[in-house]
């Protein structure tokens, strides 16, 4: 009997956690899931930030795919505030920079 009040115990403890970070969340004006796909997204940026140090060893469907997943990337970091991913942000000034000179130069291939 002892172990089914533990047991109710710490399910409602997760669950006041849960509740909080939510409300936590939620007060710096974002939506949860919002969040948790900032979270992925972390990751993802992760991956983006050491191809953009292979930059010119890119083939143009690596660029193209690149491309895409940057811009992913750079829509879920959008609807976070800049104060929760400051220490993200070199990798993010990296990502952005390369997608930057790969538009750049496609956009100079397709004018030519």
């Amino acid at each position: 009997m002892l172990i089914i009040y533990i047991l109710y115990l710490l399910v409602f403890v997760a669950t006041v956690f849960v509740g909080i970070v939510c409300f936590r969340i939620k007060e710096t004006g974002m939506n949860v899931k919002d969040f948790f796909a900032f979270i992925h997204a972390i990751n993802d940026l992760d991956v983006l930030y050491v191809f953009s140090k292979n930059n010119t060893k890119m083939t143009e469907i690596e660029q193209m795919i690149f491309m895409k997943e940057a811009e992913k990337v750079f829509s879920k970091f959008e609807k976070v505030p800049s104060m929760i991913w400051e220490d993200e942000y070199e990798k993010y000034s990296q990502v952005l920079e390369t997608y930057r000179n790969i538009k750049l130069l496609r956009w100079s291939e397709m004018a030519v």
